[in-house]
């Protein structure tokens, strides 16, 4: 026997060194049997950190050239809205509701511009980050929730600085409730995001379509009771105008300001029912299509 081991460490002819002997497997760490050891480790929070990255991204171009970046933002649409709101003011003394014009036509004008604002970024989501979304770490659904984030919370803090001035600065008489600002808000969030995740679909698979949906908005401003209230249309024209969403947003809003006005035509289910029947709806089109419309 000790000849053997004295033969196994020699150095065999041709100057090659014997092979090493092989590591050997410690107790207690071999697998369970039928189990593969996973190699790749998921990142936790992953989705959350590519929302707030892609989120941050917005931020960061919003005017990032500009002086002021993202206040910029915030400030032009304020001032917009404000100036719009006392050059109406002054052609418009009385109001269909209330006393003041400001905050009569503030609280139209406001849900509408967000709702336009937000429906059209909603919609440009997944051409805007089409270079990102190649990454695995990036989809579809990250770009959209992380634009609705940012520019509904922007215009959140638009329409509270703009109620805020108006009622603080001027006699509106109005006693604004929080609550149904907020479902007001709430609603306008869900009827862009719906109108916007099916266009997502549709301007990305039909260029012709944009330009469709364009000329089909420009009367939309006029049929939104942003200058009038629901209440003063005659029929059956006031029948016509309530399949309009915004028709229900502004009357939410409107109600929110002045106590004495009873918005009985707002329906709440038919909003959310619809804004959540066109997000079903865009939703299953994108899941289907996004890698066709990613790489066409």
């Amino acid at each position: 026997m000790s000849a053997i081991s004295t033969r196994s460490n020699e150095v065999p002819d041709g100057g090659l060194e014997a092979m090493p002997p092989l590591p050997q497997r410690r107790a207690g760490s071999e697998p369970s049997s039928g189990q593969l050891r996973e190699v790749r480790q998921h990142r936790s929070w992953s989705t959350l950190r590519t929302i707030g990255a892609l989120v941050l991204r917005e931020v960061s171009t919003s005017h990032g050239k500009s002086a002021g970046g993202y206040i910029w933002s915030i400030a032009e649409p304020v001032g917009g809205i404000i100036l719009l709101t006392l050059i109406f003011s002054v052609g418009f003394r009385t109001p269909p509701l209330g006393t003041n014009f400001a905050i009569f036509y503030a609280t139209g004008v406001i849900p509408f511009m967000g709702y336009l604002e937000l429906s059209n970024k909603v919609a440009g989501s997944i051409r805007y980050s089409h270079a990102l979304l190649g990454y695995p770490a990036v989809t579809f659904m990250d770009a959209l929730i992380a634009r609705i984030l940012f520019n509904a919370a922007t215009h959140i803090l638009v329409a509270a600085l703009i109620f805020s001035f108006i009622v603080t600065f001027m006699d509106t008489r109005t006693h604004p409730d929080v609550f149904g600002i907020g479902i007001a808000m709430a609603m306008m969030i869900l009827v862009a995001t719906a109108v916007g995740t099916i266009n997502c679909f549709l301007f990305s698979a039909f260029p012709w379509w944009q330009s469709v949906w364009s000329i089909l908005m420009r009367p939309l401003f006029l049929v939104s009771c942003i200058f009038f209230i629901f209440d003063n249309v005659p029929l059956p024209y006031r029948d016509w105008l309530w399949w309009n969403p915004l028709v229900h947003v502004v009357g939410q809003m409107r109600a929110s300001f002045y106590p004495s006005y009873r918005a009985d035509y707002v329906s709440h289910v038919y909003v959310f029912g619809l804004s959540l029947a066109l997000i079903t709806l865009g939703l299953a089109l994108l899941i289907r299509y996004h890698r066709d419309l990613q790489n066409s």
